[in-house]
């Protein structure tokens, strides 16, 4: 075999999502900033993503981390996040997945039972505290960066629905959520289908009708993701989400295009997103703990720890906590022959 690249990972996932960790084999993105590095891998190494997302060596759910020095001196490491459709700038399960990889595997030294730990994202520093018991990684605790409430009850006009009340919200990543029993929608992994079809037609939607931008970041827009809020099925849980990741353009006259694929988590940054649209709402305040259940009944625990400006947006700094699982290490190549360098999507399970 005629080996052209070659690229070792840590397969992990956090509450259900899987988030691969790539350790080697790309080169080192450039940039004064851990944004400037997405970029840059978003420009000149886009097949990276390409490749360990598609098929054969991906599938629609998965999420990939890429390992990269960190640019501010107070990171332990930093990663970036590639998704089907984009390079999110921040993300709780895959905090959650590298915390995991560094840690387990020795490359950022486990001190236990608390290891302290900063992480450079795009979107910006992450304080983690990792519970840690018999080299076992037990619990992640993410401090995320701020999250604000854009936009509350917009009315958006969604062909085939009609109008839609939905929320804009940033909690990493810019999310529009709307109310799934108002779409009388149950969110169950069972339901994947016509969540994500629902889904990423409302985020569409939106997109076309309000696009929004970060007030500190320009280049980073949405909404981007989009997000079912519901009641909440686990006696412990404070609500039922699920999220939906773009995997593909939407036609409108081709109902068969409408999909995306489920986060099989509860969503990190769409907790802190949902937590900042009740706290704009006057519905938790500083203190409060938050649990969000995902479609796996699977869930994250939020807390709202201090009070934020964005810009000249209200914000919250939270919490979030969950636990990630290492599920095995891999080496992928490539062949000089392979007729797939960049991998294949197709159209039984893929937009």
């Amino acid at each position: 075999m005629a080996v052209q690249r070659r690229v070792t990972a840590i397969e992990v996932h956090a509450e259900g999502e899987p988030g691969r960790v790539i350790t080697a084999g790309y080169p080192e993105p450039q940039g004064n900033s851990m944004l400037e590095k997405m970029h840059w891998l978003e420009a000149n190494a886009d097949d990276l993503r390409h490749w360990m997302l598609r098929e054969p060596s991906g599938y629609p759910g998965l999420c990939a981390n890429v390992l990269v020095e960190p640019t501010d001196p107070r990171a332990d490491a930093g990663f970036i996040i590639m998704e089907q459709s984009e390079y999110a700038p921040m993300s709780g399960s895959n905090t959650i997945c590298v915390t995991t990889a560094l840690l387990e595997t020795g490359i950022v030294p486990m001190n236990e039972p608390v290891t302290e730990l900063t992480l450079e994202t795009p979107a910006g520093l992450v304080g983690v505290r990792a519970t840690c018991a018999n080299g076992k990684v037990t619990g992640v605790a993410i401090q995320n960066v701020p999250a604000f409430a854009m936009a509350l009850d917009l009315e958006i006009e969604v062909p085939h629905l009609g109008p839609v009340l939905v929320d804009i919200a940033w909690g990493g990543m810019f999310f529009v959520i709307a109310d799934a029993d108002a779409l009388g929608i149950e969110l169950d992994a069972s339901n994947g289908s016509e969540i994500a079809r629902t889904s990423e037609m409302i985020r569409v939607a939106t997109v076309a009708q309000y696009p929004v931008t970060h007030p500190l970041h320009p280049s980073l827009t949405g909404p981007s993701i989009s997000q079912l809020s519901g009641v909440a099925t686990l006696e412990h849980a404070s609500r039922r989400n699920a999220v939906t990741l773009s995997v593909g353009s939407l036609d409108w006259d081709r109902p068969d295009t409408w999909t995306g694929a489920l986060d099989r988590c509860p969503c990190g940054t769409g907790t802190s997103a949902k937590m900042a649209v009740l706290h704009a709402r006057g519905q938790l305040a500083v203190g409060d703990e938050f649990v969000h259940q995902g479609p796996l009944d699977t869930t994250f625990s939020g807390k709202v720890l201090e009070e934020t400006l964005v810009g000249q947006y209200p914000a919250i700094v939270t919490e979030i906590t969950g636990q990630g699982w290492i599920t095995g290490y891999s080496e992928y190549v490539l062949d000089k022959t392979d007729p797939f360098p960049n991998g294949f999507t197709v159209g039984d399970i893929w937009a």
